[in-house]
């Protein structure tokens, strides 16, 4: 299979039968890659064996400088400002989570019995970091030009549709109470559940006594970021 269809050609479709090989294979657009590493960047801590976190510090590092040189190239005549805001929008967990589900990532991972009971391999933590292991095992096994492929045909049609650099929803909530003469929004953590590898955190976000809203996450930035949108949304009606 050819790289530039690579990623497209298992969004949403990959078959569980598929073995890892081929779906590596397929995913990286790169035949006969050693798989240990890729095994590795599947393995959730719950289960025996070396994890997948080593790989996932190497992998959001990588992610990173590639997006970021792929966004000062994409878009030349935009400041810092709007080229951090792009790229905190294009690399976060949750963005890393989806994409890790169009692959088809779910069917390879490999979790503790606790951890498949508490929904691990639907969790957005797990995910993300999984697809950033992902990419730090690629880089490893090929180098840092074949994973710039892969990363730009992966995010291609994110970065595409980002027309606008996006306003952070917590910078876009502050700057309309400031706007309005309001208190700045104040954040409060309200409850936290859910097992070590896959938290819930409920967040609300109010203005004074004009409004308040709240939200969930997987993190605490999550849940804020979450239940600033919410508040914007109603404060804009």
């Amino acid at each position: 299979m050819g790289e530039r269809g690579a990623v497209r050609a298992h969004r949403g479709r990959l078959l569980s039968t598929v073995p890892l090989g081929r779906w590596i294979a397929a995913t990286f657009g790169r035949d006969t890659l050693p798989l240990p590493r890729f095994e590795r960047a599947l393995t959730h801590g719950s289960h025996a064996g070396e994890s997948y976190e080593r790989l996932e510090f190497l992998g959001d590092r990588v992610l990173g400088l590639l997006m970021a040189e792929w966004l000062f190239e994409r878009f030349p005549d935009e400041p810092e400002g709007k080229l951090s805001r792009r790229i905190n929008a294009l690399v976060t967990g949750a963005v890393c989570a989806e994409l890790a589900r169009e692959l088809g990532v779910v069917s390879y991972l490999k979790l503790g019995k606790q951890a498949r009971d508490d929904g691990a391999a639907q969790s957005d933590n797990v995910l993300g970091d999984v697809m950033e292991a992902l990419i730090g095992a690629f880089y490893l096994e090929s180098g840092l030009d074949a994973t710039r492929g892969f990363v730009r045909r992966a995010w291609a049609d994110r970065i595409e549709t980002q027309l606008r650099a996006p306003k952070h929803p917590k910078s876009a909530l502050q700057e309309w109470a400031a706007a309005h003469d309001r208190r700045a929004p104040e954040y409060t953590v309200v409850d936290r559940s859910g097992p070590g590898h896959a938290p819930r955190f409920t967040v609300k976000v109010a203005i004074g006594k004009l409004a308040e809203a709240t939200a969930q996450g997987t993190s605490k930035q999550e849940a804020e970021t979450a239940a600033a949108k919410a508040l914007l949304r109603e404060l804009e009606r």
